[in-house]
């Protein structure tokens, strides 16, 4: 659950530039999740967390797990937020496992999609180098080497940026400014537990009976907050007397006699272990192997991974129902239906007892063989009116299918799954706004060698297609020949059509339109021959439409664009759909019918936004913005085009230098230069490159023609006139691997 950004007050005076530059007139950018319930108590941590963030620009709060690490610096920043005029922004760190996945993560939280082949820490690091935002990261300790190294650049490039940091140990950077935190005092622990236990028995009140034992139970805790609601939970079932008599007898076991203070990660462990003890058997099996998800999983997916003889499936619900009664497991709505998850430090507890029981390879196995089956489902389930829902679940699922592919990894003889795996992604990489993240799993999958010529193919012939849409025309060409060329020799026909068609569509991009729709035609023979019709079959006939209407036969390239849109309407698709609507819209400009255009672009650019593709959204964008001066509102559209400028480098294909592509964006330059001059124009272009791509789809799709003066730009120059005939581009631009025109 994410909290509504929300406008910042007008008369805001915390003293900085930052906050000088709010006006208070938009709401405060970031990511910090609502509080579910009351903060309780750490006054004086708050206090001196704000201080240290005036004086340090890294600040990092230290403790056992269930100190509270997370819910204090969450705390801190959403009351420092006005601060900051770039935004609060949350990074949680406890479900990346892999290293190299820790830039992504950093860049997902930041809202930032970056499609290009450049380094992610490259991508961050511009993202970050003018602004003032407040960075929190949380649960870095497992990667605590990569993530000091990130931080440290981070803060040598962007002068503007501080970072709060919350994990087990500090970072030990210079300049870093360490808070370690400590349990609650006794009146604020007490309040805690009171707190918590209204909110699973709301008749409990502290009393002069129960305060006493309340205040016991508190002490022999270590006022930790985790151990406090975890036995507040246990209030359901026992009173506040029978929880501390259990309670006692646990610490007697764990420590002998001794009557000294007890180390705090031990005494965490003990409450832990105290309602573990409590579980019923099925409720411990369960709780173990639930410890093999990583974030959020489902129902279902549990009813799957973890029955078994010992576990009847038609049981879970009833067991997991138990594991949440008791705080054990907690349950969030989301965009995808119930969700459910473990706090980390309980998971992990879990995950002991798994290992103790052997059994952990076996049930990462089938965490890996469901998630498998889920993508291949989502894949097929893609084509289809719920494809809104597939993009949602994958995002979801995603540190699962991450999890699942390391698992495949750790095996020679299994790490074809993991090909298959990353390939069959393809649709959350390309049309989901992932393609940084997917060439990472791409390159590292095919990296091993097995015998499975299948999954290797279908992943050579992905990656081939997200370094064109990365702009990295020699990455696409050597994947894409590999793949045909080893396709062709094991006969396998599915995947050398699909290594034609995505050669044609670097061709399309690259400017070599007659080779381009040769290929894209040649693929669409071949998936005929298959009988394969999908979301990618629909984007060839796009794409085919694409370099037909370049060539200059607009007919043509309707022609197959309607096709496309009866299909997609027939099948329920709406990825593919945009790029057709895309191509409606620029014919019906050509022939000077703009108010049609935008409707098709809003349309596209609606769908695009959606589904976070970014070269969906920009192409629209660019091509708005030529509506909105042909329309006559030339300040409008230089805006539009500022934000369309913002949003190229994160797309990468401004590097193939396409004219054809680029012809709407240059247009447009010329018109609105002309009618503003040039002091005009590049305020308004400026303007637009403020806004970040929500805020620029928000503005594009408001801004009706209705009002405007609709006098012609440059001297009355009729609309048909705002796109170039195709003759008047240049000639295609020479790819950079070969020094010609042709991919």
């Amino acid at each position: 659950m994410r909290r509504p950004q929300r406008p910042s007050s007008p008369d805001d005076d915390s003293g900085t530039p930052d906050a000088e530059r709010d006006t208070g007139t938009r709401p405060h950018p970031g990511n910090l999740p609502a509080e579910l319930n009351d903060f309780v108590g750490r006054e004086s941590e708050l206090a001196a967390l704000a201080r240290s963030l005036e004086e340090s620009r890294l600040v990092t709060v230290t403790g056992v797990g269930g100190v509270g690490k997370t819910r204090l610096v969450t705390r801190a920043a959403a009351l420092l937020e006005k601060r900051y005029c770039d935004g609060v922004w949350l990074v949680e760190l406890s479900t990346v496992h892999d290293a190299g996945l820790l830039e992504h993560a950093v860049a997902e939280a930041l809202g930032l999609n970056d499609h290009t082949t450049r380094p992610p820490r490259a991508a961050l690091v511009e993202h970050c180098a003018d602004r003032g935002l407040l960075l929190v990261l949380d649960g870095f300790e497992h990667l605590v080497d990569d993530c000091a190294a990130l931080v440290r650049e981070l803060l040598r490039r962007a002068p503007r940026l501080r970072v709060l940091a919350a994990g087990r140990l500090p970072l030990e950077l210079e300049g870093e400014a360490v808070h370690p935190l400590a349990t609650m005092t006794d009146e604020d622990a007490l309040r805690l537990f009171a707190e918590r236990a209204a909110g699973v028995r709301p008749d409990f009140r502290l009393t002069d009976r129960s305060r006493g034992p309340a205040r016991e139970l508190c002490r022999r805790l270590d006022g930790i907050p985790l151990a406090l609601e975890l036995a507040a939970g246990r209030l359901r079932a026992l009173s506040t007397e029978q929880v501390l008599q259990r309670l006692d007898d646990r610490f007697r076991l764990l420590t002998g006699s001794t009557r000294g203070a007890l180390d705090r990660h031990q005494t965490l462990r003990t409450a832990i272990g105290w309602s573990h003890e409590l579980c019923a058997p099925p409720q411990r099996l369960l709780w173990a192997r639930l410890s093999v998800f990583a974030g959020q999983f489902d129902l279902e997916a549990v009813e799957y991974i973890c029955s078994g003889p010992d576990l009847p499936a038609d049981t879970v619900l009833d067991v997991l129902s138990g594991l949440l009664a008791q705080s054990v497991v907690l349950r969030e709505d989301s965009p995808v239906g119930t969700r459910y998850r473990m706090l980390d430090t309980v998971r992990e507890y879990g995950a002991e007892w798994l290992a103790a029981t052997g059994d952990t390879d076996r049930l990462r196995r089938r965490h890996r063989d469901w998630f498998l089956g889920l993508a291949t489902w989502c894949e097929l389930d893609w084509f289809s009116p719920r494809q809104a829902e597939v993009a949602a679940r994958v995002e979801s699922e995603l540190p699962n299918l991450r999890r699942a592919m390391e698992c495949s990894l750790e095996t020679p003889q299994e790490a074809h799954l993991a090909q298959y795996l990353a390939a069959t992604l393809w649709f959350l990489w390309v049309g989901c706004g992932r393609l940084s993240e997917g060439r990472h799993w791409l390159d590292h999958v095919l990296e091993e060698e097995t015998p499975y010529d299948a999954s290797r193919l279908k992943a050579l012939w992905v990656l081939g297609y997200v370094a064109v849409l990365q702009g990295d025309p020699v990455g696409a060409i050597s994947a894409l020949t590999e793949c045909r060329e080893e396709a062709e020799a094991a006969g396998d026909a599915t995947a050398a059509a699909y290594a034609v068609h995505r050669t044609g569509c670097l061709a399309l991009v690259t400017d070599d339109m007659e080779r381009a729709r040769d290929l894209l035609g040649d693929a669409l023979g071949r998936y005929r021959e298959l009988g394969e019709l999908n979301s990618n079959v629909l984007m060839a006939q796009v794409e085919l439409a694409m370099s037909t209407g370049f060539l200059g036969d607009t007919e043509q390239a309707v022609t197959i664009c309607e096709e496309v849109r009866d299909i997609c309407e027939d099948h329920g698709e709406r990825w593919a759909l945009s790029y057709a609507l895309y191509v409606l819209a620029y014919a019906a400009l050509q022939r000077g019918h703009p108010e049609r255009a935008r409707e098709l672009l809003e349309e596209s650019l609606s769908i695009s936004h959606t589904f976070h593709d970014l070269l969906g959204t920009v192409l629209a964008l660019e091509l708005l913005a030529l509506v909105t001066v042909t329309e006559g509102d030339a300040t409008e559209a230089a805006l539009l085009q500022g934000a369309a400028d913002r949003i190229w480098p994160s797309v990468g294909l401004p590097l193939f230098g396409s004219a054809h592509y680029g012809a709407p964006r240059v247009r447009c330059e010329e018109l609105a230069r002309r009618e503003l001059g040039e002091t005009r124009y590049a305020a308004a272009l400026g303007a637009g490159g403020e806004l970040g791509p929500d805020a620029a789809v928000a503005r594009a799709l408001l801004a009706r023609p209705g009002g405007r003066e609709q006098e012609e730009p440059g001297g009355g120059e009729p609309a048909g006139a705002a796109v170039p005939a195709p003759g008047r581009t240049r000639k295609p631009a020479a790819s950079p691997g070969t020094g010609k025109g042709r991919a």
